[in-house]
């Protein structure tokens, strides 16, 4: 496992406040997206749940089969920190590489960008294999690249696409019009529908 992934790497940069792209709420994009879902009962997954933002807001609008995953223990104190009713098994603390479960939806917000450049295509086929057959990963990606040398790492639509399109059919990959303020003109919103391979038949 590289640095980037490492859980005490992590936990520094909780412990340390080193999360200046914490947006501090849920975001715009997202937000808008959870408001127009109709079915409450399905099943939402949150990779990286880091502060909890999005969970949170999930669980508090009655979607109730949402987790998250984050190997970070700071990760599960932030979230029931801003939502007291969230419990241990809402916040699975693992491994994302290593999590199991089926999900009609997943939800991307910061994840893969903490993630090394070269993990991305095992991020790619992991959210694949999370996905309920007619699944979706919706969220946000950056469209910008970052003169650092430690997450968040950036890229552009056609990096991502090369790596989606064989897993996913791209409903929308645009430039997002309701980013917050200090991700303006940055971000691409994402609608990614998970693609099925039939069996030959002989």
């Amino acid at each position: 496992m590289t640095k980037m992934l490492n859980k005490s790497y992590w936990e520094d940069r909780y412990q340390n406040k080193e999360d200046f792209w914490n947006a501090k709420a849920i975001t715009t994009p997202l937000k808008e997206y959870i408001d127009q879902l109709e079915d409450k009962s399905i099943h939402i997954l949150v990779p990286g749940v880091g502060h909890g933002h999005e969970l949170v807001y999930l669980h508090k609008q009655g979607f109730n089969q949402s987790v998250g995953v984050d190997f970070t223990t700071m990760a599960f104190e932030q979230t029931i920190e801003n939502e007291p009713s969230i419990t241990k098994d809402v916040v699975v603390l693992a491994d994302f590489f290593q999590h199991q479960g089926k999900y009609d939806l997943i939800l991307e917000q910061t994840f893969f960008c903490s993630l090394p450049i070269e993990k991305r295509k095992d991020y790619v086929q992991k959210m694949h294999e999370l996905l309920q057959p007619e699944g979706k990963l919706v969220g946000l990606l950056f469209d910008t690249t970052f003169d650092l040398d430690t997450p968040p790492y950036g890229g552009n639509k056609d990096e991502y696409l090369a790596l989606f399109e064989p897993y996913f059919t791209i409903e929308v990959m645009e430039r997002a019009f309701n980013s917050i303020k200090p991700r303006q003109d940055r971000e691409l919103f994402i609608i990614l529908k998970k693609k099925i391979w039939h069996k030959k038949s002989f």
